[in-house]
């Protein structure tokens, strides 16, 4: 079934390369943090098939150089409606 967006399969195909540099976050709930405007790796959000169940959830950030490439490393295709 679709996510509330009407979106399927977000999660569990592999980890997904974000825009933002990876920084500190707020301790505090945030939506959508923003990340700092340079650094030296790329987030990384979920998990994929190579993972355990833990990790393949969006909540889940984790950190590469930008120039490193993986078969468990994709990136998810969207636009603007």
């Amino acid at each position: 079934l679709p996510n509330p967006y009407g979106l399927f399969d977000m999660s569990g195909n592999v980890y997904e390369w974000c825009q933002d540099w990876y920084g500190d976050i707020p301790s505090t709930s945030v939506t959508d943090p923003i990340g700092p405007d340079s650094g030296n790796t790329k987030v990384l959000r979920g998990g994929g098939w190579i993972n355990g169940a833990w990790y393949c959830r969006s909540s889940n950030r984790s950190e590469c150089y930008p120039d490193f490439r993986d078969y468990g490393i994709g990136v998810r295709v969207s636009r603007t409606p």
